[in-house]
């Protein structure tokens, strides 16, 4: 049956793209700025390259309205607070003596000057940069950069649309900032902040915009009454503004629920909404609420942060019942293409099969482009797309790759009993104190140290086939030295071996298991110029062999002192890759359980007494609805304790989390019933501490006490007032001393400064409690 074409063409369009370019030009020119070998004229050149090159593959994929704004050198948050003039008091003189330098050190923070805390964006792996506000905050409209890249754009012949952070959205992220009472709303700055962005509007009007884009995913989350009341009121003043564009409010990753009637209502002329996975719920409740008369909705039917082929089919039934409800319907991808790598085409190693089923960012436009011509002129018009689209969803569907019977079955004959360590905590933590002998605040690291040009170059050498596999292992044995000597004169308790061999906490396992698939292009940005390869799962999870205990048993031959094995949990093998779509999560989640539980029993064979199972994820892919918590909870914490439940008593598990809110989900912390936690505090200065003291967690914990984001060092006075805030919360017999994360983005002179100053201020701070100062 040939569907009947819209009443008008749609627009396709897309909220943004990919910003690193095809080869991470821009990490680069950014890197090179830091290190004083890129001018600040050839890093602005790049970016204008960049964004130039992104809106011509935007245009040739059919891409009729191009997003602008949406580029950053490093966040887009930050950028909002640099639009609205929110510079923190410790930044203001570095900003005014080069607002990009001053920039850069709100991101990363200086040698003397402390960074913006970072956290998750909404239940993404990006990172952006908290705002911090107070009572005092002071508000103004700084529009250079939105203005230029609109005007670049309209100049290169596009049209184009310029998106910015909603201004309830940007105040519901912040936080108070230092010094400011912890019950400060920023909310509340929201009658100061609506004539910035007024001012912002009329900017950009000037300049040539027709539309802009205010994104307030924000309020697809549970919001407050006042909330609410808030949100309509900054559209009802920004839609009453005489002086601006049309103004199309944007939201994401969920459904609006209690905001889509008040965003409907509001004198606002377009909505942009998601329509697919869990806010697939806005098509109900958007008829509900009698659609969108009179005004433009921009239909997010191609999933934005995931990189499977859309179903074609299913998404022009989604546009057809939409064009009864509003009065124009315009198609795009459900959020920003940030989220999912550039393209797919460059995945030459990829089986050609499987390659069909993936759709990149390049892939994802033209998706939309497709879509958005069928809408308009009637199925007819894509009848060749339409039947290759079916012919590849039938192909994964029917593949062997996703099915494997073995895996299937041991799945289903999980118990209870599986998923209970065999003594409670109490009894363990005693035997495990004394197998260890550590002393009190015991010292460890999170896991990696610093991966060098030297271990890069000889992982690339190995693959290009340069050296031989016993070359390329002698200079892995040679790291492992290193660093355990290192740790070893430095006075660390607890050892790790620094995963010199691992190319990325995520991507290193994946490579070892059946059912996922690496990519050797597929960059995502994580936050700044950190970006990551997260790997495809495609099929069923087993693991043919052991993946860490060579090296790991390498390293406990090396020293007397213990050592961890470190292993990726299972969520954060889930939330770190691009996951399989055809099953629930929770079905995905225990066969990665299983796999890993084997090499945790094998560890633990090879005698390793102190295994760390990190799950950062844990938080970050908590659903953003209250509701949904309950269900994704359950089977995230059944995954960890399947993973870590069958070690004998005296084998301690760690857990590490970091860059996320810890207070939302305290009771699956404790419900994981790992026997220490170390998580992210330094920059959220020891909130956590506090958190856990208020729920009652009643096992060890090591809350951070070096932000590793910062190339900053901290001194031992620094480390050692951070320990005794800890202290306030956590009793000193429970109590850790560990770095915030990983350091395999650091350089070796910081990290061997900060680590001396991290045990040295141990050790101060243990001397003052046990009054032993020898």
């Amino acid at each position: 049956m040939t569907a009947k074409p819209a009443a008008a063409a749609a627009r396709a369009t897309v909220y943004g793209y990919p910003r690193q370019g095809r080869n991470r030009e821009l990490k680069k020119a950014v890197e090179g700025y830091w290190r004083g070998s890129v001018t600040a004229g050839a890093l602005r050149e790049t970016a204008a390259d960049l964004r130039r090159s992104n809106w011509r593959q935007l245009a040739d994929a059919g891409i009729t309205e191009v997003p602008t704004g949406d580029f950053s050198y490093y966040d887009h948050v930050l950028d909002t607070s640099v639009m609205v003039g929110a510079v923190p008091e410790r930044h203001r003189a570095a900003v005014a003596a080069d607002t990009l330098d001053g920039y850069f050190a709100m991101a990363r923070g200086t040698q003397d000057v402390a960074p913006l805390e970072m956290t998750k964006w909404f239940d993404t792996n990006y990172h952006y940069l908290v705002p911090e506000l107070g009572p005092d905050t002071v508000f103004t409209p700084d529009s250079a950069r939105q203005v230029a890249e609109l005007e670049q754009a309209l100049g290169l012949g596009h049209s184009a649309r310029p998106v910015l952070v909603g201004p309830v959205t940007y105040l519901l992220l912040a936080k108070p900032a230092p010094g400011v009472a912890a019950d400060f709303q920023p909310i509340t700055l929201l009658d100061r902040l609506l004539p910035v962005y007024a001012r912002v509007l009329a900017d950009l009007r000037a300049a040539g915009a027709e539309w802009v884009q205010l994104d307030e995913p924000a309020l697809v989350q549970d919001r407050t009454p006042a909330d609410l009341n808030a949100a309509a009121r900054a559209y009802r003043e920004l839609g009453a503004l005489t002086d601006r564009p049309k103004v199309l409010v944007a939201s994401y990753f969920d459904r609006l629920g209690d905001a889509l009637p008040v965003l409907a209502a509001a004198p606002v002329e377009g909505l942009a909404l998601d329509f697919t996975g869990r806010g697939a719920a806005n098509l109900a409740d958007l008829a509900a609420v009698g659609g969108l008369p009179g005004k433009r909705l921009v239909a997010g039917v191609v999933n934005g942060r995931n990189i499977w082929i859309n179903d074609h089919q299913k998404s022009l039934t989604t546009l057809g019942t939409l064009l009864g409800l509003a009065d124009r319907v315009d198609v795009a991808a459900s959020c920003s293409l940030l989220h999912v790598p550039l393209d797919a085409t460059a995945e030459r190693d990829i089986d050609p099969q499987i390659r069909r089923w993936l759709a990149f960012a390049r892939q994802k436009t033209i998706e939309v482009a497709t879509l958005a011509r069928g809408f308009a002129r009637g199925t007819g018009a894509i009848a060749a797309e339409l039947a290759a689209n079916r012919a590849d969803l039938a192909s994964r569907a029917g593949s062997a790759i996703t099915h494997d019977p073995a895996v299937r079955a041991r799945t289903a004959a999980i118990t209870d009993a599986d998923g209970r360590r065999s003594q409670p905590y109490a009894r363990r933590t005693a035997a495990q104190r004394a197998l260890l002998g550590l002393p009190l605040l015991p010292t460890t690291t999170i896991g990696s140290f610093p991966q060098t040009n030297e271990l890069r170059t000889a992982r690339a050498d190995l693959r290009a086939g340069r050296i031989d596999t016993a070359d390329y292992e002698e200079r892995i044995k040679d790291e492992i030295r290193e660093v355990l000597s290192f740790q070893e004169k430095t006075g660390i308790d607890v050892l790790v071996h620094g995963e010199p061999e691992r190319n990325d906490m995520v991507q290193y396992f994946a490579e070892r298991l059946t059912g996922y698939l690496a990519t050797r292009h597929g960059w995502v940005q994580s936050y700044g110029t950190r970006y990551v390869r997260p790997p495809v799962l495609a099929g069923d999870v087993s693991r043919p062999e052991p993946m860490t205990v060579r090296w790991t048993s390498y390293a406990r031959s090396q020293t007397a002192k213990p050592v961890k094995g470190m292993l990726t949990g299972p969520v954060t093998m889930l939330a770190w890759s691009f996951v399989r779509d055809d099953q629930p999560l929770g079905d995905t989640a225990r066969q990665v359980a299983l796999a890993l539980r084997d090499e945790v029993d094998d560890l633990e064979a090879a005698g390793t007494p102190v295994i760390q199972v990190d799950e950062p994820a844990l938080r970050e892919t908590l659903p953003l609805r209250a509701a949904d918590h309950p269900e994704y909870l359950a089977w995230a914490t059944e995954s960890f304790r399947l993973t870590t439940s069958g070690v004998r008593p005296d084998t301690q598990i760690h857990t590490h989390m970091c860059y996320a809110e810890f207070g939302d989900v305290v009771q699956a912390i404790d419900e994981l019933d790992a026997d220490v936690i170390s998580l992210e505090a330094a920059r959220s200065h020891m909130q956590v501490a506090g958190e856990l003291a208020v729920h009652g967690y009643s096992r060890e914990a090591g809350p951070g006490v070096w932000d590793i984001h910062s190339p900053r060092v901290p001194s031992t006075g620094e480390v050692a007032a951070l320990l005794r805030e800890g202290l306030a919360a956590i009793p000193a017999e429970r109590l850790w001393v560990n770095p915030d994360c990983g350091l395999k983005t650091r350089g070796w002179p910081e990290t061997r400064a900060c680590l001396e100053n991290l045990v040295a201020a141990a050790r101060e701070v243990r001397a003052e409690l046990t009054g032993d100062h020898s």
